[in-house]
């Protein structure tokens, strides 16, 4: 047989053995795919499906006591499974790229960017330090990063989380590999910057004719990006084609209940409310000082620039924007983690920001907040009864009363309350976020502040999270703040949205108008940016017609 290679990459029967304890035996069990060159296949599936494993497998980086049991991996003709470490280390990140999903911890904090992309060419070239350093430059102008000589110079702390992952695309791309690794590279990132990575990603493999093995759980990215799908499940590949027949016509029950989970921007009827006032948010500004070396260089950050925001009783307010708009300082200050510089805050007409500590545990007590992580949030050393019961101790709640409180609230956010004895580490992420919410609710708040509640979860998980809030506000009267960068989570939830953009609100609406008939640019360009809005909701729309029937 001759002529080009039908495929760059080709998984044949892969099945990786998990160690003896595991929740199954096999984390991959006969994984077949093949990856064409110049091709984006995208690998979608939920926590625990194996899309990373079957990452770690390509590139035989495969976490300690997980092993190979059956397969071959062929790369460029070459069995992969035969090399050895030496060799297979000559082949990653020259031939084969990868972005991880986070990349503050893929980078290292003490070195700057342009020495981490240079160290690339030092271990596989013998290139001179001059022509590195301009292979850097010219590097951090393809992946359209601002000023790349200063870039090159600043510490991963130093720039924002969208130029840390095109810092990363530059490092996967430094010797034009033939296959590039994408890890659910924008998961945390706001809707207009994972456009520009998902654009600059398939203008670089137009481009340069690169593969790239995209793995993913949002439905969005993949009707953005994707050539073809391969969808898992638990290990297992249950379905693949080309990205249009899958979206458009999903055949396994799995797909179909991965994209009908998906949240569209079609706001749900709204819930009838009063017109009184809970919270009232009048002028707040925040602004933040930063020293230079003995005062020199300080600078000043306007974070919140006169915030003016009403919450109803019972109502939930969606706050949107891109990252480092104000949305995170003003969930802080509204639970008393940052004070404001200038403003007002009242619930039922009370001045939070009168000074006295009584004050301040009224506002503990009727404002409370759900964080974006909640295993960072969660105290690994304590049990999550504990951490559930600690804020009624705090206020004077008997133990035994907080521990049956504790109780009530697990059953109430969908958890068995037998489980009060466990770790954080012993949940998924979306039972970790349930606790966060009962965490939460133990006080029994007026005011929920949810903090991207959701933007890590898988699209199922996040469903039934943003169902719960839902359900909670019928059932408890409470009133929701909920911030998100991403548009269709606020659609599922909130009555009224506000958008903020460099510290102020730009545009606030009830939520059918404000997606119906957007006025400020900044709207219009957070709405346009949403990934695969009309491919994604055309076949949720198909999938639910299919399960009416």
């Amino acid at each position: 047989m001759s002529g080009p290679l039908p495929f760059l990459l080709s998984i044949d029967a892969l099945s990786v053995a998990l160690p003896a304890g595991a929740d199954r035996p096999l984390a991959l069990d006969g994984v077949s795919l093949a990856l064409a060159p110049g091709e984006i296949l995208c690998v979608v599936g939920e926590s625990g499906s194996g899309k990373s494993m079957t990452a770690g497998a390509v590139l035989g980086l495969l976490p300690d006591g997980v092993r190979r049991s059956a397969g071959r991996i062929l790369f460029e003709g070459r069995e992969l499974t035969a090399l050895s470490e030496a060799d297979l280390r000559r082949i990653r990140g020259a031939r084969i790229g990868m972005i991880f999903q986070e990349p503050m911890t893929a980078l290292n904090p003490l070195r700057t960017i342009g020495d981490q992309i240079g160290e690339v060419f030092r271990t596989h070239t013998r290139l001179p330090k001059a022509e590195i350093a301009r292979k850097v430059r010219s590097l951090l102008e393809d992946v359209q990063i601002p000023q790349p000589h200063a870039a090159a110079g600043a510490y991963p702390h130093e720039l924002s989380g969208g130029q840390r992952q095109r810092a990363m695309i530059a490092m996967a791309l430094a010797l034009e590999p033939s296959l590039l690794i994408a890890d659910e590279p924008t998961t945390a990132l706001d809707v207009t910057t994972q456009a520009q990575i998902l654009r600059l990603i398939r203008e670089l493999q137009q481009r340069k004719g690169t593969a790239v093995l995209f793995i993913t759980h949002d439905f969005g990215v993949v009707a953005e990006i994707a050539d073809r799908i391969a969808v898992m499940r638990q290990g297992e590949v249950v379905e693949t084609g080309p990205a249009a027949e899958i979206l458009a016509r999903p055949q396994h029950p799995y797909t179909q209940a991965l994209l009908a989970a998906v949240p569209t921007l079609e706001p749900p009827t709204p819930r009838v409310q009063t017109r009184d006032t809970l919270l009232a948010i009048d002028g707040i500004g925040k602004t933040y000082r930063g020293g230079g070396w003995l005062g020199r260089g300080r600078r000043q950050v306007q974070a919140l620039d006169q915030v003016s925001l009403a919450l109803p009783r019972g109502g939930a307010l969606g706050i949107v924007g891109e990252s480092g708009c104000g949305k995170s300082t003003l969930a802080r200050c509204l639970v008393g983690l940052l004070d404001p510089d200038r403003g007002s805050l009242r619930l039922d007409g009370a001045d939070l920001l009168a000074s006295g500590s009584g004050q301040r545990r009224q506002r503990a007590r009727r404002i409370q907040m759900v964080f974006q992580d909640p295993f960072g949030s969660l105290n690994p050393r304590r049990r999550v009864g504990e951490l559930v019961a600690q804020g009624p101790l705090i206020h004077g709640e008997h133990p035994l009363r907080a521990r049956l409180r504790a109780a009530e609230l697990f059953e109430l956010v969908g958890l068995d309350p037998s489980a009060l004895d466990r770790y954080p580490h012993e949940f998924s992420g979306g039972q970790r976020q349930r606790i966060g919410l009962a965490r939460a609710l133990a006080l029994s708040p007026d005011v929920l502040v949810a903090d991207e509640p959701v933007s890590a979860l898988d699209v199922s998980v996040q469903a039934q999270v943003l169902a719960l809030l839902d359900d909670l506000r019928a059932r408890t009267g409470l009133s929701l703040i909920l911030i998100t960068h991403d548009l269709r989570v606020a659609a599922q939830v909130c009555d009224r949205v506000a958008v903020m953009k460099d510290g102020r609100v730009v545009e606030e609406a009830d939520t059918a108008t404000l997606f119906g008939a957007p006025r400020h640019p900044c709207t219009q360009a957070l709405l346009a940016a949403v990934p695969g809005r009309r491919a994604v909701g055309r076949a949720s729309a198909a999938v639910g017609e299919c399960s009416v029937r």
